[in-house]
């Protein structure tokens, strides 16, 4: 238990405990029988870049190859389950509010994962397997999945229960040499992982055929879901709403995106909606480089949430709407003004309408998108809804530590800040000046990685160009570069302020909210305004020094409505977007101060971690006390090991 805390910076929860005390030894007892006792185990081996966990990976020499054989176990306690309202893909179990995604399915998709991020196993076809073992369970109590024509796809998603065991000791027996082999579990341990890509980098073509977007555990239950909407949609069954809410990086624009290449090669109409330019064009583009359809493109199917004023009901199959927290309260267009509430337009639709959102990426007070407010609308509409939470954690070098981190530090979690304790999957480091951020931000980018520098909204912004070039409106002492394009034309060689965070040449140039939101990249850098500061032990935030109209009135000198919460929320965004590391830097002294006691410093990379990709925050120092962080949340001082080499959301 002490292990699982340092490693993974909070404390087991009792259901987990009583997890692992029962089922391990139930799979202990059928590897011993099968003649395996000296089989390696890897017990919660979290997946590359990501917070989920696999129960267990038995690693070995395989029997007939000799050669390194490894098998994925989802252990679970489930007496009995069922087909969950005819989503022959999903369970219901008895005391589990929420579907659960077929074990099957789940172990297969853990397997997909490995070799999509571990280039290594590419070398050995064949050598992950998968099992769910349901040891409480007899087989006529489990549902089961149609066999299919691809034997190595069966020997990925194979179930095993109490009253099949014999079957289950041969298969163990068959498939691994009875002696150990500890080079099999170090290969697996020490593989380099595939650097994580951009998800609206990923082709329409790569999107088709869904390999880079593997959808695990809730992300598989909210898809199917959808589907099963689109199955009762066509049988004239009653219309549902589908919510799906998750923070940064859990994997809700991957569930949008395979839903729209799903549905549309079964020639379904389906719209994927949004409230944010930069986020529409650049899916939009990403996605026309290749019809998902040969008859027809892409761009169609992309658009705002304001499209669908006044359209006629049930005019779609499926209506995405991505970024949910963004939805007004009514759409406007000119002159025109919708003559009903947004959220309800958008349920209306469509057959199926569906909503990814995060209550707290919630950053300009006409956004009035939240879980309560669309459940609320689909009440009035007497409908029922799905609701579906993602709790992984896909960005940030797949870190629940870092995400916990940044709550607390920006008062979100309800406690103070705390130290950060270090996470040997993602980096976090203060800059002592912009100009450190920069360099070192550029030689991971001058590499081969993505990075960007962003910043509170707490300087002026000069739209219209000087000549060729954008005015440095963001200066620090003797630092200066200009805030992202704005606008489609921008000078030559400088991206649109919709592309700064895809095209590399958006890192000459710092982005705000608007540019950053919705977006990932390796290696972020955050630069705090003087609208987020340090006192007394805390950040507070200071609204009239902020230059967004939104947060403050400078006509009228009063803040907006909900300012405080805006600024916290933005400041979210900001640090959540990097998927390997992130450094911060705020232009007040104090607080610059405060934060360098809570973060460690940056400094000069002295190796690659891999080629192309400079190492650009050191391995965390351990700092302050257990003292200063909240009970039961956070172990610390933890030094993580160093970060092997290294080959998003």
């Amino acid at each position: 238990m002490g292990a699982h805390l340092a490693r993974a910076g909070f404390r087991v929860s009792d259901s987990e405990r009583s997890s692992w005390q029962r089922s391990l030894p139930a799979l202990a007892e059928q590897l011993v029988s099968a003649g395996l006792a000296d089989l390696d185990a890897l017990v919660e081996c979290q997946l590359p870049r990501s917070s989920r966990r696999i129960d267990v990976i038995l690693a070995g020499a395989g029997l007939a190859s000799r050669r390194p054989a490894y098998l994925v176990v989802e252990l679970k306690q489930w007496s009995t389950a069922a087909v969950y309202d005819e989503a022959e893909k999903l369970v219901r179990v008895p005391g589990l509010a929420d579907p659960q995604v077929h074990p099957a399915l789940q172990v297969q998709a853990y397997c997909s994962y490995l070799e999509d991020f571990l280039p290594v196993l590419w070398e050995w076809p064949g050598s992950v397997h998968g099992l769910a073992y349901l040891h409480n369970a007899d087989s006529r109590g489990i549902p089961t999945l149609p066999v299919g024509d691809d034997a190595a796809l069966d020997r990925r998603r194979m179930v095993f229960t109490r009253d099949r065991v014999g079957q289950l000791q041969e298969y163990l027996a068959g498939r691994f040499a009875p002696w150990r082999d500890a080079a099999a579990a170090r290969h697996l341990l020490q593989a380099p992982v595939r650097p994580s890509r951009q998800l609206l980098a990923v082709t329409a073509e790569e999107v088709e055929s869904r390999r880079h977007l593997v959808l695990l555990d809730e992300q598989r239950a909210a898809y199917e879901l959808v589907m099963r909407g689109v199955r009762w949609a066509d049988q004239g069954r009653r219309k549902r709403v589908v919510l799906v809410s998750g923070g940064p990086g859990s994997g809700k624009s991957a569930i949008a995106l395979t839903l729209m290449a799903s549905l549309a090669r079964e020639r379904r109409s389906v719209a994927h909606a949004t409230g944010s330019r930069a986020f529409r064009k650049t899916v939009q583009r990403y996605a026309r480089s290749r019809p998902f359809d040969p008859q027809q493109r892409t761009a169609p199917m992309f658009h705002y949430f304001m499209d669908f004023m006044n359209e006629p009901p049930d005019s779609l199959d499926v209506l995405i709407c991505d970024e949910a927290h963004r939805i007004r309260n009514r759409s406007t267009r000119g002159d025109r003004r919708g003559s009903k509430p947004q959220v309800q337009e958008l349920i209306e639709v469509a057959k199926v309408p569906v909503f990814l959102l995060d209550d707290d990426q919630v950053v300009r007070p006409n956004e009035v998108g939240s879980i309560a407010m669309i459940r609320g609308a689909a009440e009035r509409l007497d409908l029922e809804v799905d609701f579906v939470h993602l709790g992984a954690q896909f960005r940030c070098g797949g870190s629940p530590r870092y995400e916990r981190w940044v709550l607390h530090l920006l008062g979100l979690a309800g406690t103070r800040p705390y130290a950060w304790a270090g996470d040997e999957s993602f980096r976090l480091a203060l800059a002592d000046s912009p100009q450190q951020m920069e360099a070192l931000l550029r030689w991971a980018h001058e590499g081969g990685a993505s990075a960007r520098i962003s910043a509170g909204f707490c300087w002026p912004w000069t739209e219209q160009p000087r000549g060729r070039q954008l005015v440095p409106d963001v200066r620090i002492g003797s630092w200066s570069k200009p805030w992202n394009a704005a606008g489609d034309h921008p000078p030559r060689g400088i991206p649109a302020g919709s592309y700064w965070a895809t095209e590399r040449s958006g890192f000459e140039q710092v982005g705000c909210i608007y540019t950053a939101q919705g977006f990932e990249y390796d290696w972020s850098g955050v630069i705090l305004g003087r609208d987020l500061v340090a006192r007394n032990g805390k950040l507070v935030c200071q609204p009239a020094e902020s230059h967004d109209s939104a947060i403050f009135d400078r006509r009228r000198h009063l803040p907006g409505q909900n300012a405080e919460r805006l600024i916290r929320n933005a400041y979210k965004v900001l640090l959540t977007r990097g998927m390997r590391g992130t450094m911060i830097y705020s232009v007040d002294p104090e607080t610059q101060d405060f934060l360098a006691g809570l973060v460690p410093p940056a400094r000069v990379p002295r190796a690659f971690e891999a080629p192309g990709v400079a190492r650009i925050v050191p391995p965390t120092q351990a700092r302050p006390s257990t003292q200063d962080q909240p009970s039961g949340q956070e172990a610390g001082p933890v030094r993580p090991d160093p970060v092997r080499p290294h080959g998003d959301q």
